[in-house]
């Protein structure tokens, strides 16, 4: 059960998915603000102990587990908590079922719960994957503006969730006097997040594999496919600014620099020191193309991210490479 709440405790907030790579650093952030700190999740942070100052282990898909979370009024919720993974996870297929089925029934139970609470000011983390595939066929001139969402065409089944649910979490703000923030976010990484398992994006899965790798690392597709990618910093940043302003969104987070997957091999491979060939092979990939439109982010934030990608790589790389020598000395 949860843990009782001081009353003279003047902010309090709610992390659902603090377990996860992007959950744990926010709860750091607020505890920072000065929040008192409340996570939830299947499990605790795997790299670090969590700063909450309460921690619900629980299964978010039960409804009851979600009334006992939001067992108080709360002055922020962020929603975080999804069924998801990188390219190897998302694109094959075989997930589709569950990853549809999990993240909308906790999304329609956190609403509700939040709803009979009274509890209605909300983050929901959406996605980049939510963008129309056919704006995405051409990797030197992806398309992801916020209004180019519709006609609705995303490229997974994760992608239609998300879309799904960010229409949830707006009717809920329509019907329900809900105060609602939605970000789609492009691609987090960084230190503690998913590095192995099937599930870790391309910066962790790289850097993995070049930490490992004396000859060569195999890059799946023809390398050439345009992504762009958001430091964990520069992400919780964002998510904050846009939870605390007057918009609503949905609006990107994510970086505008620009690169192919094997540029950003490239990348990593310098920072190693290492001299690597890069193997193209068949795998699953996405669209071709993706990058963070920044324009609403700056007009409605008077913000957006600045940080350059080798600086954000630099520290992800250090930081698995000392997980892959930990792992092998284990």
């Amino acid at each position: 059960m949860p843990q009782a709440i001081n009353v003279n405790t003047q902010k309090k907030a709610l992390v659902l998915g603090a377990g996860g790579f992007i959950g744990s650093h926010l709860v750091r952030r607020l505890k920072r603000d000065g929040f008192w700190v409340r996570g939830a999740d299947l499990k605790y942070p795997e790299f670090s102990e969590t700063e909450a100052d309460d921690f619900v282990i629980g299964d978010l898909r039960e409804f009851d587990l979600c009334r006992n979370v939001l067992d108080c009024r709360f002055d922020e919720i962020y929603q975080l908590a999804a069924d998801m993974g990188g390219a190897g996870y998302i694109f094959t297929g075989e997930n589709d079922a569950e990853i549809m089925h999990n993240s909308a029934t906790i999304n329609l139970n956190i609403l509700e719960a939040a709803r009979r609470r009274n509890s209605r000011n909300i983050f929901y983390s959406s996605s980049a994957c939510m963008y129309p595939a056919y704006n995405q066929e051409d990797p030197a001139n992806p398309k992801t503006s916020e209004d180019s969402a519709y006609p609705a065409a995303p490229d997974s089944e994760y992608g239609w969730e998300k879309l799904f649910s960010e229409r949830l979490y707006m009717a809920y703000a329509r019907n329900h006097g809900f105060t609602v923030s939605v970000a789609r976010y492009h691609n987090i990484f960084g230190p503690e997040g998913t590095w192995q398992g099937g599930r870790e994006k391309a910066p962790a899965a790289l850097c993995r594999k070049i930490a490992l790798a004396d000859k060569e690392i195999e890059v799946w597709g023809d390398g050439q496919q345009t992504r762009s990618f958001l430091s964990i910093d520069e992400c919780i940043e964002g998510t904050v600014r846009l939870t605390r302003s007057s918009f609503p969104g949905p609006v990107n987070i994510g970086s505008e620099e620009m690169v192919t997957i094997n540029q950003l091999a490239g990348m990593i491979i310098k920072i190693s020191g290492k001299q690597l060939a890069v193997r193209n092979i068949p795998g699953p990939t996405g669209v071709r193309g993706r990058n963070s439109h920044n324009r609403l982010l700056r007009e409605k934030l008077n913000w957006e991210p600045e940080q350059k990608l080798a600086v954000g790589l630099e520290k992800t790389y250090r930081w698995i490479e000392s997980q892959v020598h930990r792992n092998a000395r284990g």
